[in-house]
């Protein structure tokens, strides 16, 4: 069976001319060829040099297909994104030739026009992947015309979480992120944890305010001496427009923050693997962001916004902190619980942890397009 994905990726081309792609994203399709035969990836291809984080993909049976970059936040770049559709969809349509089925990820610029060009002119089988908010409660324009669209389709829709009234053309899914080697290796790494010293803390993702980057330094920077005593290191991996406004507040905190920039896989895994608890007070449109699953699998506590379907895995003070209003005064209550943690607390919500780390495997989301999407 060959399948055709087409997404708004940034792929990159590497001095050798490899062709690389952001990371999550191509490891989620490199784990789906055990599913498929061929794979091709309708993406964009960007110009610039490949951040670290980018990966290759593991077989030629993956076909990259390049599309210009479009998209943004400013008018001119939604004009630009209207004005390659008719490009777009010649693309798009020469692919789903060449394949039985189709999977479109949203939400997306070209997904405003896409949806409506499959529903209405592919027969193929297909299903459409919403990667955002499902339940937000005032989206912007085009992610409200996309999850409209979505909700009145006779194909399925997977998305993050479980809600009241949901049609039953729409599947609940979690978003891959692990291996099963790396689920029996962060069931090692928790066993061994210890929260006796000096506690670690990280966040991982883009360096800007929406994702709560300086909501962390500002809520740290709070602490009282003797708290700030308990803090060995608060990681920031990831970068961002604001990288340097956001170091130089860093500094102001009497806590020590070190701003790793973009790594790759393995090492923001290390990152997690020698910390305590994961930061995300977020106010950004969020699915279910895979950094939570990862950092949890290695032993992290999360601290996290109580937005879209994160509060449906996490409960408060049983498996990690939720934050249900965003501000770094909230922030802050729950960072000094951490520190008033002991072991047997620690130990306790790390091993409640378990039961959900199964679902965010590539294993269970092959398995479960196979059985549920595809069959």
């Amino acid at each position: 069976m060959k399948l055709a994905i087409i997404s708004h990726t940034e792929h990159y081309k590497t001095e050798t001319g490899q062709i690389v792609g952001w990371g999550p994203t191509v490891s989620e399709i490199n784990y789906l060829l055990d599913a498929f035969d061929t794979i091709y990836h309708v993406a964009m291809l960007h110009q610039e040099n490949p951040p670290p984080s980018a990966l290759p993909y593991i077989s030629d049976r993956v076909k990259f297909v390049a599309l210009k970059p479009s998209g943004g936040r400013t008018l001119y770049s939604k004009w630009q994104t209207i004005q390659q559709a008719p490009s777009v969809i010649n693309t798009v349509a020469k692919t789903i030739k060449k394949v039985d089925c189709f999977q479109l990820r949203t939400p997306t610029g070209i997904a405003v026009y896409l949806i409506p060009y499959l529903t209405v002119f592919i027969k193929k089988k297909g299903w459409y992947k919403y990667a955002g908010n499902w339940n937000q409660k005032n989206p912007p324009f085009g992610y409200r015309l996309q999850r409209l669209m979505l909700l009145n389709q006779s194909r399925k829709v997977t998305i993050n979480g479980s809600w009241d009234q949901q049609p039953e053309h729409c599947y609940t899914f979690e978003n891959p992120c692990l291996t099963d080697e790396e689920l029996g290796e962060g069931k090692t790494v928790r066993s061994q944890k210890s929260i006796l010293e000096s506690l670690q803390f990280c966040y991982v993702g883009r360096l800007e305010k929406p994702k709560g980057v300086e909501r962390i330094i500002n809520a740290f920077k709070l602490l009282s001496d003797e708290e700030k005593q308990r803090i060995g290191c608060v990681h920031m991996v990831g970068d961002g427009f604001e990288y340097n406004y956001f170091s130089n507040l860093a500094k102001t905190t009497g806590v020590l923050f070190n701003f790793h920039g973009f790594l790759p896989r393995h090492e923001v895994f290390s990152i997690y693997k020698q910390s305590h608890v994961f930061v995300m007070p977020t106010t950004a449109s969020e699915g279910f962001p895979k950094v939570i699953a990862e950092a949890m699998n290695y032993g992290c506590l999360p601290i996290v916004s109580n937005i879209s379907s994160i509060g449906h895995y996490l409960k408060h003070q049983e498996n990690g902190f939720l934050l249900n209003t965003v501000t770094v005064d909230n922030l802050l209550i729950e960072i000094k619980k951490v520190i008033k943690l002991n072991e047997e607390g620690y130990n306790t919500m790390i091993n409640n942890q378990d039961e959900i780390l199964t679902k965010f495997t590539f294993s269970h989301y092959k398995s479960r397009i196979l059985r549920d999407i595809l069959k």
